[in-house]
């Protein structure tokens, strides 16, 4: 890892403006201030340690999650501590106090960096109740401290110091972060697991105090490795191909390898930072994929006229990809300091070329690999011309009868979305009860007779067809697939009310696996929920009350025993059907009673990873899994 110039000095520090206006508009500068933004925050301070890493002088960086906050330690340079004469306060306290401080805008002391040294380091400052800094340089040891972003008193030097690097601990303001301030560690363990895998060289090493769990990551393989953990479950069709070209300030990383599935796993990057949303970077490797895939189709006679033409999206089917950037922090453009797309045109061209060229010599030097993929890539594309004839011949169908949505579906009065919502129920039986027990104003019932069809490995011609996800889809009103449009969902929240037995539990994660591969808009975006009914009712006499665990039921018959001079009748639900509408509205449905499950998506690699194991055609990894699992599983009778 090549180092820039070892000069980092309190000289190099430059102030763009104040810090005054974050906490007043902190979802300007993190994107949120739910849980998401603390875990921003977090992600800022660990950024700064990477940079030292990117820049050659850092080795190790060590995370600790506590219960009011973390601390991330590395074995970099260390903050400059010298004071800045135009400012007349330390580096440090410079860095940490004003917004767009850092070393990093005149591209001397980090080349390539995350985050914007400063910018990030200044945010998570004003939006914690409480920083300590501790810089080792120089042989000495030096701290600060801070509240709301303000220097409690001076920088003052503690010591003398063998080694070299910087030490953040921050506590969040649970007045900024209003839905809580807790660190999330498994979606630390993913974002950390990631770096590592794009920085060749340093090791992370992850503590929770709350728990007692740790994990340490370091890969040498970079991204060739991260495709193939991605594809660990999947049978894939070529081994990975990589491919990388620099051109002045700009280099590209690509790692690609196709898999037997119907979905895609495309993840990209920009110095280390996940750019969730892509941008031009993304934008040029996808466009060369399809340029390439066509072109060689051309070579070999497999597409002979306008019609065998292959689009972006048979691309997809089974593609895991890794686009990753790197180029001077100073020079890129994003959309908001979130940095979840990049913007810099002249990126796209580049990596356009740099992808197109590496994938050209790739089909001509490997023939049979080129074609496992022109075939999957063509399957996709007859699926795609088939599944759109399904899709119109539903949508005539449904023009001429006069009425679009299914007949099964009890619609509710509101027309609001933001409003409305519709229960997907279990059987007719269920759907009875539900039906009578609503609000009809604006609560809309679907009953689906039986498991509905698993949409792990079905394509969209095949999903259309099938009577219970067809009603489902026209019930939603946002369509699928590329005819898909979130403004006409008609439910901004839908909920899944299954049985609380194992087929309940199938056909739950049935549905789960549809919203997920085919309208993850919906999980996305914060509208699916799991129903919780009851699973017990006990009974004192005339009075009764619920419960929603085994340990609810113990607490409850606990409370209640010394006031009922009878023993209590205890009555364990195994469906819906056996509640009547009252009991089902008073306990699952009434927005004041009801206990619900928001499903959200914090992991995409994982959530595919087990999707693909529970529900695709491998049988090996869903026994170990199960092997694995035996003996923490519980059987409720």
């Amino acid at each position: 890892m090549a180092k820039t110039s070892d000069k980092y000095t309190g000289e190099q520090i430059v102030v763009l403006e104040g810090l005054e206006p974050v906490r007043k508009r902190p979802a300007m500068y993190i994107g949120t201030t739910s849980q998401a933004g603390v875990q921003h925050c977090l992600n800022e301070i660990i950024d700064n340690s990477i940079d030292e890493a990117l820049a050659g002088f850092a080795k190790h960086c060590w995370i600790t999650l506590r219960a009011d906050g973390a601390t991330v330690r590395d074995d970099g340079r260390g903050i400059p501590v010298d004071k800045v004469p135009k400012y007349n306060v330390s580096a440090l306290e410079l860095v940490m106090t004003k917004l767009h401080a850092g070393g990093k805008f005149e591209g001397q002391a980090y080349k390539i960096s995350g985050g914007l040294h400063g910018v990030g380091a200044s945010v998570v400052n004003a939006l914690s109740t409480y920083v300590k800094v501790e810089v080792h340089r120089d042989g000495k040891a030096w701290v600060q401290e801070y509240k709301q972003g303000k220097a409690i008193a001076p920088i003052k030097a503690t010591g003398k110091a063998t080694d070299t690097g910087t030490t953040t601990t921050f506590c969040p303001d649970p007045e900024i972060f209003k839905e809580g301030t807790d660190l999330s560690f498994e979606m630390v363990k993913k974002q950390v697991r990631d770096r590592a895998y794009l920085i060749a060289g340093l090791a992370f090493h992850l503590i929770d105090e709350r728990t007692g769990e740790e994990a340490n990551y370091y890969f040498e393989g970079g991204i060739k490795s991260l495709v193939a953990a991605l594809n660990r479950n999947k049978v894939t069709l070529h081994e990975p191909i990589y491919l990388s070209k620099t051109d002045g300030d700009m280099s590209i990383e690509v790692a690609v390898q196709y898999n037997d599935s119907f979905s895609e796993t495309l993840e990209s990057f920009v110095n280390v930072i996940p750019t969730p949303e892509g941008g031009t970077h993304l934008t040029g490797f996808r466009m060369a994929l399809t340029r390439v895939v066509n072109d060689y189709a051309k070579k070999i006679g497999a597409a002979k006229t306008e019609k065998d033409v292959m689009i972006g999206d048979d691309m997809r089917e089974g593609l895991t990809a890794i686009v990753y950037l790197k180029m001077p922090s100073q020079y890129l453009q994003f959309e908001g300091q979130t940095k979840g797309k990049l913007g810099n045109a002249e990126v796209q061209p580049f990596v356009n070329s740099a992808v197109k060229e590496a994938l050209d010599t790739y089909f001509e030097e490997n023939p049979s690999e080129a074609r496992r993929i022109l075939e999957k890539v063509y399957l996709a594309a007859k699926a795609r011309l088939a599944a759109k004839a399904a899709k119109d011949a539903i949508i005539r169908k449904g023009a001429l009868e006069g009425a679009s949505l299914p007949g099964k579906l009890a619609d509710c009065q509101e027309k609001d979305p933001t409003i409305s919502e519709l229960f997907i129920v279990e059987g007719d039986s269920a759907g009875g009860s539900a039906k009578q027990g609503r609000d009809r104003k604006f609560q809309a019932i679907l009953p689906l007779r039986g498991k509905i069809l698993n949409t792990e490995r079905a394509r969209l011609d095949k999903i259309v067809e099938f009577e219970e996800t067809k009603a489902l889809i026209i019930a939603l009103g946002m369509g699928i697939s590329e005819s898909l449009n979130p403004e006409k969902l008609r439910y901004h929240r839908i909920v899944i009310m299954t049985d609380a037995d194992v087929d309940g539990e199938h056909i739950m994660t049935l549905l789960l696996t549809f919203f997920y591969r085919h309208l993850p808009y919906v999980v996305e975006h914060g509208h699916l929920y799991i129903a919780q009914p009851p699973l017990f009712k006990i009974t004192f006499g005339k009075n009764s009350f619920y419960a929603y665990s085994d340990e609810e039921r113990d607490a409850v018959v606990k409370r209640h025993a010394g006031l009922y001079k009878t023993a209590p009748t205890i009555q364990r639900y195994k469906g819906l059907g056996e509640m009547n509408p009252e009991q089902l509205w008073e306990t699952t449905m009434n927005p004041q009673n009801r206990v619900m499950r928001q499903v959200k998506l914090d992991d995409a690699a994982a959530a595919d990873a087990v999707f693909t194991m529970l529900m695709g055609d491998e049988v090996p990894p869903r026994k170990r899994f199960i092997q694995t699992h035996a003996k923490t599983a519980t059987l409720d009778i």
